[in-house]
């Protein structure tokens, strides 16, 4: 199964990625993390410690790999480079291992702009549609709400996009712009997941303003998953209620997809 959870910065979906990556790897299946969001910062959710990520770099800055597969220098434009790099051993060689758990970080495009077609978006991208299409991992995208580096040749393999939300209109108003970005790259299921919920009325509220989106279910707003954010460790390891909520929303989430 293939998972993408995106959602405007700040609602929680990198703790939410994390957790469900956690939670997969732990009831057994391999599982890759893709951090997709140029805001880093899926390590932490997992339980890598800033020490351990010491020295990554993300793939997009990995010159001369870029450079070794495509066949031409990161950065340069109006030059011949290959469309289809060679990226099979990329997932092995270039991620780091936690508690059964492989995370790539893919950094972002910082030249060019937006939609530019030069080697180093070719490489993230020809990655990527190896791990949805030619993977047999469970593979958990942390995306931003963009949803720049899903495009239409890779995106229909997603099985699910989770938006995270937080209670608020602007939130709501987001999960419903993804939803019509979603639709137009033919990703076939969108779900929420409200976080940071502190009452079963506000939880209500929300769900009659979705305008038929599907619910998962809710995340407590939760002062554990705040301090295991300020100290850079994993909520999954520091609250078992937030475990048991994420376990809710993956077994719903599964049930839907009739998986």
């Amino acid at each position: 199964m293939k998972i993408a959870v995106t959602g405007k910065g700040g609602v929680g979906k990198t703790t939410l990625a994390g957790g469900l990556a956690r939670l997969l790897a732990d009831e057994g299946y391999n599982v890759i993390a893709v951090d997709a969001d140029p805001d880093a910062n899926l390590a932490s959710s997992l339980g890598i410690s800033e020490e351990e990520m010491a020295g990554v770099v993300p793939i997009a800055d990995m010159k001369e790999l870029i450079a070794e597969r495509t066949g031409s220098q990161p950065g340069t434009f109006g030059t011949y480079f290959k469309m289809n790099p060679k990226v099979d051993d990329l997932p092995e060689a270039l991620s780091r291992m936690h508690k059964g758990v492989r995370l790539l970080v893919m950094g972002t495009v910082k030249e060019g702009g937006g939609g530019c077609v030069c080697p180093e978006s070719v490489m993230l991208k020809a990655l990527l549609q190896h791990l949805l299409l030619a993977r047999e991992d469970m593979v958990i995208l942390d995306m931003e709400a963009g949803l720049e580096h899903l495009g239409r040749g890779t995106a229909g393999a997603v099985d699910a996009m989770i938006v995270v939300i937080e209670p608020g209109m602007r939130s709501v108003q987001t999960a419903n712009t993804i939803r019509r970005l979603a639709s137009d790259l033919k990703v076939q299921k969108v779900f929420v997941v409200l976080n940071k919920v502190q009452d079963s009325r506000e939880e209500e509220l929300v769900r009659g303003r979705l305008d038929g989106l599907p619910y998962l279910g809710s995340i407590s707003y939760n002062q554990n998953i705040r301090l295991s954010d300020l100290e850079g460790t994993s909520p999954y390891d520091a609250d078992p209620a937030f475990v048991a909520e994420v376990k809710a929303i993956k077994e719903k989430l599964f049930r839907e997809l009739g998986f």
